[in-house]
């Protein structure tokens, strides 16, 4: 019998900040509301559950699920998720991108 992940590839990266942990939490936050409104048309079933600086996500994109954790260090945010094989293939340009927008907002 094979695991639920057994078609799954690692996807983990940590960003550093500079912020407070309350002001990088905060960010994270709206981000994730604001991705939901900006890209309606490629995410869909977006969920998101936080527990302090911790917070577990899950949705889908062009078909494929995607569900994780992030967790807001007062250093770093951290993202360990489980890609479909598929988007495995595109794990470069999903970090670069991630890279970007974080960068964008977590300037000071």
């Amino acid at each position: 019998m094979y695991s639920k992940y057994c078609f799954m590839s690692h996807f983990n990266m940590s960003i550093p900040h500079q912020l407070s942990q309350e002001d990088a939490l905060k960010r994270i936050q709206s981000l994730l509301g604001e991705a939901r409104k900006e890209h309606a048309d490629k995410i869909s079933n977006l969920e998101e559950k936080w527990d302090g600086n911790v917070g577990q996500f899950s949705f889908s994109i062009m078909g494929f699920a995607v569900a994780g954790k992030l967790t807001v260090t007062p250093s770093s945010i951290d993202i360990e998720s489980e890609l479909p094989f598929a988007a495995s293939l595109f794990k470069g340009k999903i970090k670069s991108l991630i890279e970007e927008k974080a960068a964008e907002l977590l300037r000071k």
